[in-house]
């Protein structure tokens, strides 16, 4: 499974490959750490799965998965964020994302999703 991590904290980015890396199966094809590089990459690396911050310089993650969404990718959309508040969770799952979880309490949650995927 090929993912692309975007987040604009290279300490989050970091950690977040180190443990999907621990994954058989897993291949991290690119960090991004705005939405203009999130968009490049994802057109050219095609990433199978994208790991999506919400708010970051320049472009927020919604709008980058409203793009990538308008653009044709395939990619499945985890909002991983510091602010999971209702009106976001709505609308990213409104734009397509597929599943959304708060950096401060879920990362097991996101370490356990692709596990899963990969077993299944």
């Amino acid at each position: 499974m090929k993912i692309l991590i975007v987040d604009d904290s290279y300490l989050l980015c970091d950690r977040l490959r180190d443990a999907l890396l621990q994954i058989d199966g897993i291949e991290i094809v690119g960090i991004a750490t705005n939405g203009a590089d999130a968009l490049q990459m994802i057109k050219t690396k095609n990433p199978d799965f994208v790991i999506l911050d919400i708010r970051m310089r320049g472009m927020s993650g919604i709008t980058v998965l409203e793009k990538m969404k308008e653009q044709g990718s395939n990619a499945r959309v985890c909002i991983f964020t510091n602010y999971p508040y209702k009106q976001y969770r709505e609308k990213c799952m409104k734009e397509g994302a597929d599943y959304f979880f708060n950096k401060n309490e879920d990362l097991h949650k996101l370490i356990d999703l692709f596990s899963k995927k990969i077993t299944d």
